[in-house]
């Protein structure tokens, strides 16, 4: 960490300059993302006591500890600008004036030191708390001159065992707070604290229940301040047990969490409200500098997983071969696909990917998506290690899930509904179809390779790196389903490729949890309102569910593709295409995701936009995530994004098709 002198740091923040450091006269930790009207503080999470003072204090570690704030610091680190203690408040108390900051002899009912402190050693402490405070007051000049009012949150937590009264989780004090001026933000920052959950804690908020707040630092705004509110706040150490310091990381991660949102969407109707800027989000509030640990551990983490591609390696190398072998005697046909190798080492890799330092990362939001990267690489790794033996199918369920009751009901819907006739047009072989979609791309701007392959089980599939689209030689088309393939695998597949290249964050180049299910939903979401979707497509994708249902029940080549014919009545190369696709690897799962990704996609998109979906690989259980990231500029706007707004063209059968299918919860 950079130590800056009190000077430098003054200078800095009179021009109005970013930095982040420490100041070197007094423990105090200063970062500023960005010049907002909003400061954290966490004035009582230090532990530093001065050589001299830890022979003095009577002391263990462990009871100055019990009596600070631990974690505090790191609860308020995601935003724009805080102000941390280092030094323990048992060297100086930043929460009380100057002269009352060193205790004499005690504290809490406990002797603190051997013998009272001299008067240079309490000169020492005093000079440091008005170092401090000095800061401080810059800082807050700072911001009242660039933004008029400033909201301080300051921070602090509490010990809750020997309180014989029931207390609540986040206490706000106001016994020094102008109710009449400011009581509308006190009850809206209350409000959004109510909103936090943590896991198996019952959330609170009150008023002056615990504490009143009645600390030095708001008294010290008060005084020299009239544009800027304090908000002291109390929170019960329920992330961690008070007596013996052990830290509950589940719990803290989303207080880290539930607190960052309340911070911003506080600040922002603070901002409206009181500084007339009516247009204010709760993601202006936070900094639109990417913190350098996070673009560290991307990179690290690109380099480490961009050659991990699970259809690479799972499609096999002689389907052409084996599709004659089961031409020839479908019922003793046993599957003997053939894969690529896979150069990669699963313990290394598991190992690199282990040790990459995500708690680094400030932003809880962020911390929590790197973590699920994390797990999940670790999953597809055991998914890729076990292609073509018994294992596979057992990580496939892990990796995709498998379909449930309403999926498998809504399949049998579609396929058991009296058929909506299509217009299919006229047929095409792979190479007028490769022509179409050199077209569309050229017509969208899409600079990226097309051409035709051989060795692909799905009829066309785009890969990432080099971005490129391949048309399967094998396949016949019809006119109407070339229309489908332009705007799922270009529309959307492509457009996604394409778009990730564009961000600072790689990891959207890889896929994020859950991108199978947002990426293919949104891929069929995208025929439909193209005006391309069919009742036969729709079986299409209730075909493979039950496929593979039956893959799973059966395990049996030939009588999952016997089900497909006879009680489906699907045609005989679809058929067998259809069950390559779930039995390739030795089981796979993925092809059930289609269709209840597409119903979730289409419902959510009545009620929001869906655009950020398009910048990358992503995964719906991280839009509101995406959406904050792109309003902060973390990322751009998707540059292609060809899904129209609404469908093309009305089919009211088909609409009320879809619609009666039941509605799926999100398989995350």
């Amino acid at each position: 960490m950079q130590i800056y002198s009190l000077d430098q740091m003054l200078s800095l923040i009179k021009r109005g300059e970013t930095f982040s450091g420490q100041l070197a006269s007094s423990g105090c930790v200063i970062t500023i993302q960005e010049y907002l009207p909003v400061v954290c503080t966490a004035i009582h999470a230090g532990h530093n006591l001065r050589p001299e003072l830890i022979k003095l204090c009577q002391l263990s570690a462990e009871e100055r500890y019990f009596e600070e704030d631990p974690f505090t610091d790191e609860v308020i680190a995601s935003q724009p600008i805080t102000l941390a203690g280092s030094d323990s408040r048992f060297e100086y108390d930043l929460n009380r004036p100057k002269s009352l900051s060193t205790y004499y002899k005690s504290a809490w009912m406990k002797q603190v030191w051997r013998k009272p402190l001299s008067a240079k050693q309490r000169a020492i402490s005093h000079a440091k708390h008005q170092d401090f405070y000095r800061l401080y007051e810059a800082l807050i000049a700072k911001l009242e001159s660039m933004f008029g009012m400033v909201i301080v949150f300051d921070l602090h937590s509490y010990n809750y065992k020997r309180i014989e009264k029931a207390t609540p989780v986040f206490n706000i004090g106001t016994s020094q707070i102008d109710m009449e001026r400011w009581g509308t933000v006190v009850h809206k920052f209350q409000r959004e604290l109510k909103t936090i959950t943590l896991p198996n804690v019952e959330v609170d908020a009150e008023l002056d229940v615990a504490f009143e707040g009645r600390g030095y630092l708001i008294a010290h705004t008060n005084a020299r301040f009239d544009r800027t509110l304090v908000l002291p706040t109390e929170i019960k150490k329920v992330f961690m047990d008070e007596l013996t310091g052990e830290v509950y990381p589940i719990v803290l991660d989303d207080l880290k969490l539930g607190l960052k949102n309340a911070f911003s969407a506080t600040s922002a109707y603070f901002q409206r409200k009181l500084n007339r800027q009516s247009k204010t989000r709760s993601a202006d509030m936070l900094s639109s500098a990417i913190e350098p640990e996070v673009l560290e551990i991307d990179a690290a983490l690109f380099r480490l997983a961009q050659k991990v591609d699970t259809l690479k390696y799972v499609n096999p190398t002689n389907l052409a071969a084996e599709r004659r072998r089961f031409m020839k005697a479908p019922s003793r046909f046993k599957p003997n696909f053939a894969y690529r190798q896979l150069p990669i080492d699963a313990n290394e890799f598991k190992y690199r990917l282990y040790r990459l330092p995500i708690d680094n990362i400030a932003d809880p939001a962020l911390k929590q998506l790197y973590k699920d990267i994390v797990n999940k690489l670790g999953e597809q790794i055991d998914l890729l290690t076990s292609v073509g033996q018994e294992g596979f199918v057992y990580n496939s369920l892990r990796y995709h899930g498998r379909p449930d009751k309403s999926a498998i009901a809504n399949a049998k819907f579609l396929l058991y509904a009296k058929e909506i006739p299509e217009e299919r047009g006229e047929s095409l072989d792979a190479h007028q179809v490769c022509e179409m979609m050199k077209q569309s791309a050229e017509q969208w701007q899409m600079r990226c390779k097309i051409g035709l392959s051989g060795a692909i089980v799905a009829r066309a599939m785009v890969s990432s790196n080099p971005a490129q689209l391949a048309i399967s030689t094998h396949a016949q088309f019809h006119e109407s389903e070339v229309q489908r393939l332009i705007q799922h695998e270009l529309g959307v597949h492509m457009a996604t490729t394409l778009n990730a290249k564009q961000q600072s964050l790689k990891v959207l180049r890889l896929g994020l949890p859950g991108s199978t299910y947002t990426q293919e939903g949104l891929a069929i979401l995208a025929e439909l309102k193209a005006g391309f979707m069919a009742h036969s497509r729709l079986n299409t994708l209730a075909a493979r569910v039950l496929a593979v249902d039956s893959m799973l029940k059966e395990q049996d080549f030939y009588l999952t593709y016997s089900y497909l014919i006879d009680e489906l009545e699907m045609d005989k190369d679809d058929a067998f295409v259809t069950t390559a696709r779930v039995y390739r690897g030795g089981g796979f799962t993925k092809d059930h995701l289609y269709l209840s990704g597409f119903l979730d996609m289409l419902h959510l998109s009545k009620t929001r936009s869906l655009d950020n979906l398009l910048v990358g690989k992503t995964s719906v259980q991280y839009l509101d995530l995406l959406d904050e990231l792109v309003q902060r500029d973390w990322l751009v706007p998707p540059k292609y994004n060809v899904i129209p707004t609404s469908n093309l063209e009305e089919s009211p059968s088909l609409n009320y098709l879809i619609e009666s299918l039941r509605s799926l919860a999100t398989p995350f």
